[in-house]
């Protein structure tokens, strides 16, 4: 997942991505859709294989993969972009993020790496001690 182009977002309301999983699964199967105000500009380079990495708590911690993109309509009459998203929240490497609002790009080079089948298995560490092993360039 290197060279696509991804999207970075924070996590708000779910301690982790067990809590993300469990929320999605609440609004019935299939993909899971995210709304959010702004429409990516760079909407062909997100469908590329692109995904969007969740952050908890000032870490990344999961991704999920870019479905599509399709125009959602609030209550209040303002068109909106719902990211349609794949099921599989799958761990990466523990990576620091600063608060920030909205979403940002991120861009496949910088992307933090998936962790191995039986890592993510592994119960996760708590978020501020995973931030700060991944400051120090332990992962």
């Amino acid at each position: 997942m290197t060279r696509s182009l991804h999207l970075m977002k924070l996590c708000v309301g779910a301690e982790g991505p067990e809590d993300l999983a469990a929320w999605q699964t609440r609004f019935g199967a299939g993909p899971a859709l995210h709304v959010t105000r702004m429409w990516p500009k760079r909407e062909a380079e997100l469908l590329d294989g692109g995904s969007i990495y969740w952050v908890f708590k000032g870490v990344v911690l999961a991704r999920q993969r870019i479905l599509t993109l399709e125009r959602v309509e609030g209550a209040d009459g303002i068109l909106r972009c719902g990211l349609v998203l794949d099921r599989e929240l799958v761990r990466v490497a523990a990576v620091p993020r600063r608060p920030f609002q909205g979403w940002r790009y991120l861009p496949g080079p910088e992307a933090p790496p998936d962790l191995p089948a039986g890592r993510a298995l592994e119960e996760p560490l708590p978020p501020a001690i995973a931030a700060a092993l991944a400051e120090m360039g332990l992962r």
